[in-house]
């Protein structure tokens, strides 16, 4: 194995022992991970529509001048064996009136089930983000799932496949490249009101290996609001030249209203 597969493996297989050894979600936890989370089965859903719209802003100013906003919303429809989710979302701070963090997400996927716990997956998402050293990511991906188990308390789903996404640079070049991607969801209904979430994806090319995580414990407040905690973790082993680091992490507090 390279050394390149060597670095991702470290930060991500605790992340994965985590996953493992814990486990499936409220109907009000759905949020998509920018556009990657695995949908849950039609069969599992309560009603033919779910939808949520997620705020989290913090201000601070005095001995120090710094805030950070991050908003997104998403759109899930089941019809038959198929699920639909549209998603988008915006994250940025800045501190004292320079930027630190600037970034979008859209993602579109579907799900086809084959069968109780077999299914076909697509994905299309696109990602800008200012300090990452792309002007743009665009990702198109499919291939086959699998549902280990369902919820509640606890459901697991993993997926893999092909795919391809096209890398636009800020000096303004744009390459192809070819994918292998992998996606792994988890939710472990903690009581009633709590659910716990790990979400994680990666891609891996010939240039480089990207992952993204999210971990997230969900407290519903009443039938339609919830507060969220969440941590992000986004990992790029070979960014490019003008990326500032190599990881990104996001800690965010946010109201989630579900309707």
């Amino acid at each position: 194995m390279g050394s390149r597969y060597t670095r991702f493996l470290v930060p991500v297989l605790p992340l994965l022992i985590t996953a493992l050894s814990t486990g499936q979600s409220l109907a009000a936890d759905n949020e998509n991970f920018a556009g990657y989370s695995t949908l849950e089965s039609a069969s599992q859903a309560e009603e033919d529509f779910d939808g949520e719209y997620a705020l989290g802003y913090t201000k601070l100013s005095g001995n120090s001048n710094s805030a950070s906003l991050r908003t997104n919303a998403d759109l899930t429809w089941y019809s038959g064996p198929w699920s639909w989710n549209l998603y988008a979302g915006i994250n940025s701070a800045s501190d004292e009136d320079d930027t630190s963090a600037e970034n979008y997400n859209l993602g579109g996927r579907t799900r086809y089930n084959l069968s109780d716990d077999n299914y076909l997956f697509g994905l299309a998402r696109w990602r800008k983000d200012r300090f990452a050293g792309y002007n743009s990511q665009s990702t198109l991906a499919g291939g086959y799932g699998r549902q280990l188990f369902s919820g509640p308390p606890q459901s697991l789903s993993v997926e893999a496949g092909p795919g391809v996404r096209r890398d636009s640079y800020t000096g303004g070049d744009k390459k192809y490249r070819a994918l292998a991607y992998g996606g792994l969801n988890y939710r472990w209904q903690v009581s009633d009101t709590a659910t716990f979430g790990q979400d994680l994806v990666v891609e891996a090319t010939g240039l480089n290996l990207i992952m993204r995580s999210r971990t997230s414990m969900t407290v519903a407040i009443n039938d339609a609001l919830a507060m969220r905690l969440s941590y992000d973790v986004d990992f790029n082993d070979d960014p490019p030249e003008d990326a500032e680091h190599k990881t990104d992490t996001t800690t965010a507090v946010s109201v989630v209203y579900d309707f």
